[in-house]
């Protein structure tokens, strides 16, 4: 009886030992699993991605330009004097026929008082010599002669007259005064620049546009400008004309578009940047700019799936009969399986086609759904199939 208690007793022993062999075998297992995972994770691209989302896309050229007005004037000295006054400054704004400035007219009146004494004189002997001619006294030779220095001594006195006029410097468009030249007191030689007149109503920014533009571009589009000088600041204009031929030489158009600014804030000179958008799609699926890869001729995208998607893909389909290798590979699988843990998310290469585009988004027409995730930052670290870590969504 007590051989068959002690018996018992072995036999007890034995199965609780092999009850905690089993356990201790479970937990080593598990944590060779949770190693793994941590692995798995360790070795994860890091990347940030943007959701497929829908939004307006605008097509439009972009491209820089200098201001001009839209036409100068340099006023010069028609004849030759000493400069007595100035009537205006840089800066100010003047009206066509305005006058600028005044120079010594005392010659030029002296002459006009001598050219119209003359005038007088000879419109009395040809007054005179008519009367004479009628009662034929006098020849038609004789009359004719005098006849003829009268009108020649009528264009000198409207030459005198007119050379008076000219001592006073006037606009000849308007606009603001952009340069003096002079100062009181100079000697004015004939054809001397004393003044830089420019028109800022409207200023023109001439664009040389690539040739394949030519079609989507016409007269009368709304067009965009920011200059640095007003950063943020945005002005309206139009283009006004377009020229209808290209430039052989470099492949490109001219564009000339006005900008009116009643703040007076743009100025000759000034850098533009211009945008003209010429069409817009809204509701349409976009991606940022940076998720865009073009290789071979492709444009293609980094989508974010599942890693268990992707391995689930991957398992060969059963036919219902049983592998006979599996049982030799079982071993070996089960060993693989722990070695190579499935990741969360994995890189997948997809071909997209692209529409219109902006400065920061770009128009999917086909390859991607609405709420897709694409790789926007590390995508040149991925390759097709390569596990990744999300690190944010950028919205």
């Amino acid at each position: 009886m007590r051989l068959f208690r002690d018996f018992r007793a072995c036999r007890l022993a034995a199965r609780l030992f092999l009850l905690a062999l089993m356990a201790g075998l479970a937990a080593c297992q598990g944590d060779n699993k949770d190693a793994n995972a941590e692995e798995a994770a360790n070795n994860a691209v890091p990347v940030e991605v943007a959701p497929v989302a829908r939004r307006s896309i605008s097509a439009s050229y972009e491209g820089t330009a200098t201001l001009e007005p839209e036409s100068e004037a340099q006023v010069a000295a028609k004849v030759n004097g000493v400069l007595l006054k100035l009537m205006v400054e840089e800066g100010d704004r003047v009206t066509q026929g305005q006058v600028l400035a005044k120079l010594d007219d005392e010659i030029p009146r002296l002459n006009l008082a001598k050219a119209e004494a003359v005038l007088r004189k000879l419109e009395n002997d040809f007054r005179r010599s008519q009367e004479m001619f009628e009662r034929k006294l006098l020849s038609v030779e004789q009359n004719d002669k005098i006849r003829y220095d009268l009108e020649t001594q009528r264009a000198t006195y409207d030459l005198a007259k007119l050379e008076l006029s000219y001592t006073e410097i006037v606009a000849p468009i308007s606009g603001v005064i952009s340069r003096r030249l002079v100062k009181v007191g100079n000697y004015i030689q004939l054809n001397q620049a004393l003044f830089q007149i420019d028109n800022f109503d409207p200023l023109l920014a001439v664009l040389n546009v690539p040739e394949r533009e030519l079609s989507t571009l016409r007269a009368g589009q709304a067009v965009q400008m920011q200059v640095d000088s007003m950063p943020g600041q945005k002005f309206e204009g139009a283009i006004q004309r377009i020229s209808p031929v290209v430039d052989a030489a470099t492949g490109t158009f001219r564009v000339t578009c006005e900008f009116r600014d009643a703040s007076g804030q743009l100025k000759s000179g000034m850098f533009g940047r211009l945008g003209i958008t010429f069409a817009k799609h809204d509701d349409t699926l976009a991606i940022p700019r940076s998720a865009l890869m073009d290789e071979d001729g492709e444009t293609a995208v980094y989508v974010v799936v599942s890693g268990a998607s992707v391995a689930a893909a991957e398992k060969p389909e059963s036919n219902g009969k049983p592998d006979p290798k599996a049982k030799s590979d079982k071993g070996k699988a089960g060993k693989d399986k722990a070695a190579n843990a499935t990741p969360a998310w994995v890189a997948k290469r997809r071909l997209v086609k692209v529409g219109y585009s902006d400065a920061n988004y770009v128009e999917v027409n086909s390859g991607l759904e609405e709420g897709d995730r694409v790789i926007t930052l590390g995508r040149s670290a991925v390759r097709d199939g390569t596990a990744i870590q999300v690190l944010e969504a950028v919205q």
